[in-house]
């Protein structure tokens, strides 16, 4: 029987730093990666001459044409939408709040929303609506 000889021997290369560069990639994508915030529900804002971009936005609540809340694609009842503010604005107390009300709702709801967020100490908040 013939040894075999070290010349028919294959190459590996080893991947495992290839692999470290891989992982290591996708950790700062995601940790860097920013996301889009949505109520749930498709408003139509009302038109408006000195509409302003915001920057800092940690709640979004839209109010839709049947005057229902919405928070975090959640329908939520009027009564419980300063606990549900509260426990939002504590995961991000620097932001303001943002409500996104249709043109067909109620001024009630909007209003009862803005004096929960004054309640609990969100004084940056604006309606949106949409650029002329």
């Amino acid at each position: 029987m013939r040894r075999p000889s070290k010349q028919t021997e294959e190459k590996v290369a080893d991947l495992t730093p290839m692999l470290d560069v891989v992982f290591i990639m996708l950790i700062f994508f995601i940790v860097t990666a920013t996301f889009i915030k949505e109520t749930g529900v498709e408003v139509n804002r009302p038109d408006t001459q000195t509409a302003q971009l915001k920057k800092t936005v940690s709640l979004l609540v839209g109010v839709a044409p049947d005057s229902a809340v919405w928070i975090d694609k959640k329908k939520v009842d009027i009564r419980n939408v300063r606990p549900t503010m509260e426990r939002l604005h504590a995961e991000n107390p620097k932001g303001g709040l943002v409500i996104q009300a249709d043109g067909e709702s109620k001024v009630e709801k909007v209003l009862a929303i803005m004096d929960a967020a004054r309640a609990i100490g969100i004084n940056q908040v604006a309606i949106a609506g949409e650029e002329n």
